[in-house]
């Protein structure tokens, strides 16, 4: 698994070097250009949240699961061109380095294409990187519902005669209560990554 993550970040590096930079700033985390003004534009507890999707394995969901562990969650798609393929190769070098504690974590990529993202291809895709990360789609109503809990957004945008998602793209961190501690964003420097998401850690 590490060597075929290795061999498909080298190929994803270069073919999404020409368009890295318009990736950026279509799916950049709008986390950061989005005014904070209070506690309530941070995201809710994970008790607090109610939605239901199903997992790439085809088993319901309900954020309630995820309560006893702390949680990393990201939003994404498949078709994504770089952003969320980078973020989740980022993700699969975190948990690597995070060693055995890794395995306390609930790690989740909630889907803001339903249309395209069934349990099937979110299956196929996330078998590119660490199998800790599990896939979360459903109907587009309760990808709306979990994206209000977490205060992110996401919007269809036409392209080319098809169609891409503009999404936030900060990885949300919760401690084991369902309290949200803290947020990686796309453009911060890695080396905050490992001590955000040990803080999340009983």
């Amino acid at each position: 698994m590490v060597t075929e993550i290795v061999n498909r970040r080298t190929v994803l590096t270069t073919a999404a070097a020409a368009v890295a930079a318009a990736g950026s700033m279509l799916a950049l985390g709008w986390w950061r250009s989005q005014p904070r003004n209070g506690r309530d534009l941070l995201p809710v507890p994970i008790s607090d949240m109610d939605f239901t999707l199903t997992d790439h394995r085809g088993r319901s969901f309900a954020p309630a699961q995820w309560l006893g562990r702390p949680t990393m969650a990201f939003f994404g798609f498949t078709f994504c061109p770089d952003i969320c393929p980078t973020t989740l190769f980022d993700i699969s070098d975190w948990l690597a380095e995070l060693g055995p504690d890794a395995d306390r974590l609930n790690v989740a990529l909630i889907s803001v294409d339903p249309e395209r993202d069934s349990p099937a291809a979110l299956a196929d895709y996330l078998s590119n990187f660490d199998p800790r990360i599990v896939g979360l789609t459903g109907a587009l109503p309760e990808i709306e519902k979990a994206a209000s809990g977490f205060r992110a957004k996401f919007e269809k945008l036409p392209r080319d005669g098809d169609y891409t998602m503009n999404h936030t793209a900060g990885v949300f961190l919760f401690d084991a209560d369902g309290l949200f501690t803290s947020i990686i964003d796309f453009h911060e420097d890695r080396r905050f990554a490992i001590p955000k998401i040990r803080r999340s850690l009983p």
